[in-house]
């Protein structure tokens, strides 16, 4: 993402209440970005260099106060509201003290300290790969859902166009603009983290997505998305903004499977793959009797378009759906158990599916 992309959406995330977390190579302009923005918004600026600094460093000393335990503030604390305070290095940190701030990154608070009003939070980080001297890489669900993730990246033009405004000699501007390759050579980012939709991810996404114009949802949307819910959550929810459809209903494939529909299918990616069988074994999990009706009349139809459908999607996500069917007919009573168990008997039909059935019945 492009440095300007970055300070804009940040500043964004930050007036909704959320934080921005920047990940980029060192000198690529993460410490410039928060200044620039603490100056754009009248903010006074505290850094914290978290690799340096000791739990009683960030969270404050303890101290004996009418018999009872109490917390001074630490020397950073900040006394005005109109403040932004970055958390440095913070994949370089040790785990205690990432597990110091969480208190502050879920409650703008440390102990009995409230932050003052107003006062905006980011964070920064080197990726982590070889180059860098890192404690850990953090793999912790919960310390990273807290954050949007967003990768940054140097571009000529760029920082040509902010080296000139910073007085950086012509010369050299005029050598990057003839070798941009020696602006930062091989340096593409990757975060390597493992980020997955939850219910605050979602609710985190929301609080941002209400304070940007429709044009600006339709510039950063997706990057958003993908930095709180991870790419495959933000690829489908880029294709409700822009209403388009990647996973086609259960009905759809059941009742209606066309050709150009199996060929999408099957350049589906394994999360995917994986919410379509979710799609259909919700729908058999809450069959009534009229679409059970339904079902048996067109029994010979969705039972060949399973089949299709299993020649396009990896064997196991096709066999979880199996599971699904005899669980659910073990469970079932009345119309809808009968009409699942001829589905079945119709699916067994092919061989590799009687002879899982067989297998199965065999064990048991």
């Amino acid at each position: 993402m492009k440095v300007n992309d970055v300070k804009y959406i940040s500043k964004k995330i930050m007036e909704s209440g959320e934080i921005p977390l920047i990940w980029g190579h060192f000198g690529v302009g993460k410490t410039d970005i928060a200044r620039e923005i603490a100056k754009e918004s009248n903010r006074e600026l505290i850094i914290l260099v978290i690799s340096q600094m000791e739990p009683g460093d960030l969270i404050g000393l303890p101290s004996r106060k009418d018999e009872r335990t109490s917390f001074l503030k630490p020397d950073w604390w900040p006394e005005k509201g109109n403040t932004l305070i970055v958390i440095d290095e913070i994949n370089r940190a040790h785990r205690s003290i990432r597990n110091a701030i969480m208190q502050l990154l879920i409650d703008k608070r440390i102990h009995n300290h409230i932050l003052p009003e107003n006062c905006w939070i980011m964070a920064a980080a080197n990726p982590p790969d070889e180059e860098y001297d890192q404690v850990d890489l953090i793999t912790d669900p919960a310390f990273m859902s807290r954050f949007f993730h967003l990768e940054m990246n140097s571009e000529v033009n760029e920082w040509i166009s902010w080296s000139r405004e910073n007085k950086v000699p012509e010369i050299i501007n005029e050598f990057l603009l003839d070798y941009p390759e020696f602006l930062a050579p091989d340096k593409t980012v990757s975060m390597r983290l493992e980020l997955r939709p939850s219910p605050r991810s979602w609710y985190k996404l929301g609080n941002v997505l209400k304070n940007l114009s429709e044009e600006e949802i339709d510039k950063f949307g997706y990057l958003l998305a993908a930095g709180i819910l991870g790419p495959e959550g933000a690829r489908m929810f880029q294709s409700k903004l822009e209403g388009t459809t990647l996973i086609n209903n259960p009905e759809e494939i059941m009742y209606n499977l066309s050709s150009e529909m199996l060929n999408r299918i099957s350049d589906y990616t394994i999360s995917e793959v994986s919410s379509t069988i979710l799609r259909l074994n919700q729908y058999f999990s809450k069959l009534d009797e009229e679409n059970s009706a339904k079902l048996q009349e067109n029994i010979n139809l969705v039972s060949e378009n399973l089949l299709r459908f299993k020649d396009v999607v990896p064997k196991d996500s096709f066999f979880s759906l199996i599971r699904h069917l005899v669980y659910q007919i073990d469970n079932e009573k009345g119309i809808v158990k009968a009409v699942l168990e001829n589905l079945i008997e119709e699916l067994a039909m092919d061989t590799s599916i009687f002879k899982y059935l067989e297998k199965r019945e065999n064990i048991e």
